[in-house]
Parts: C-alpha cells; structure tokens; sequence
C-alpha cells in the first residue's frame, strides 16, 4: 500500500510516519511538509510544500490510504481566523485533492467531543470539519476521537496539569473518554484503522481506539 500524510512533523504525525515506514504492508510513504523533518529512507517521500499553495502539488497527493494529524494551538497559530485555516482549510483542501485523485480511504485525527453547531471554537472547527470530510464521499472514512493526548516531552504546563488532572479523575471512574493516550498509541491506532473497511464511515472514540490496540 502506498500512504500520503499531512501534519507528519507533530507529536502523533512523527509517530505515524515511523511506524508507516516499519510498516511492511506500506510500501510508500509520501509526507507533505513545510520543512524536510525525517532522516532519509528508501519507502520515505518528503514532499517540501506551501500549504497556500497546495493545488500546485495536487497530483502528488496520491495513494491508496490518507492520514490527517494536521493541527495547531490557538497560542500558536496567533488567531482563531489563523487556526481555522490550519486546521479546518489546509485538511480539507488535502481530502478533496486525496478523493479526486483516487484514494479510497482516509483516516481523520480528530479530538472527542466535537460538534460543528457546539459553542466552543476549538470543538466547533473540529466538528465542522468531519461534517465536510463526510460529504467527500471517501470509500472509507475513518474518524478518530482521543481525549488528552500524552505528548513525549512536553513543555505545555497547561497540558501537563490537565492530563494529571484526567488521570485522577478516570481513577475514579469519571469522564473516562478523555482519559489521556500516548502519541505511539495514538499512532499505532491510525495505522491500524486503515484496514478497517467494513463501513463506509466510522468515529472512533477512545474505548473503540484502545480496542484496536488490544
């Protein structure tokens, strides 16, 4: 199988694509970046890109299976306009390009509770771009809904606090669907997803992701 990934140098997407590359059912690996990120490898294509011009590298957006794990933080991103077009533009524009040229599944990273009509910015861009992705028509469609994800060597104190925060919750039996979950995890659960084909879209949330790695 050959696979094209978006957001492949963040926390997940570095993950993903290693075990893509150690993957022996994949035998092509084509990652679109702004900037060259992974050591070189015989099944590995960085494909150096301007994500406002993506049209321009339509006709490398090819394969047989699509990964998104395209995403940024508000902090980062500078704007709630700036992070809609990362987030909810760019994996959009990379889905439509993916189905035109023929690939047949795509596998989402997107967060539990999401909601297009929700009053919450971040869960209501989220929500509106599985709406959209829905409508493209993929043959599958693969929706993954983690709650915190566990990031190796954060410096995000906020982010840190909250998965301590969940951890001590879920001992209690609380609010288990945002139960934190390592970025290889996370992962691996991606990979996998991609050989699920008996429906034409299925969300998966965390207990259905750990049930994969089980």
């Amino acid at each position: 199988m050959e696979a094209i990934v978006i957001g492949g140098s963040g926390a997940t997407g570095r993950e993903l694509v290693k075990q893509l590359v150690n993957d022996d059912r994949f035998s092509k690996i084509r990652v679109f970046l702004r900037k060259s990120y992974f050591e070189p490898d015989e099944k590995l294509e960085e494909i150096i890109i301007d994500f406002e011009k993506l049209n321009n590298f339509k006709d490398q957006i090819k394969g047989d299976v699509a990964f998104s794990c395209l995403g940024t933080t508000l902090k980062d991103a500078g704007s709630k306009a700036a992070q809609w077009h990362i987030d909810y533009d760019y994996p959009f524009q990379f889905a439509e390009m993916a189905f035109e040229n023929g690939v047949s599944s795509f596998v989402l990273l997107s967060a539990v509770g999401v909601d297009a009509k929700s009053q919450v910015f971040y869960n209501r861009m989220k929500g509106s771009l599985e709406d959209v992705i829905k409508k493209i028509g993929f043959q599958h469609l693969l929706i993954l809904q983690p709650g915190f994800i566990d990031r190796p060597n954060t410096n995000r104190m906020g982010e840190k606090v909250g998965i301590k925060v969940i951890q001590i919750l879920n001992r209690l039996g609380l609010f288990e669907k945002y139960a934190p979950i390592k970025t290889g995890e996370l992962a691996k659960a991606m990979l996998e997803s991609a050989f699920r084909n008996n429906k034409a879209v299925e969300v998966l949330p965390l207990k259905k992701i750990k049930a994969i790695l089980n």
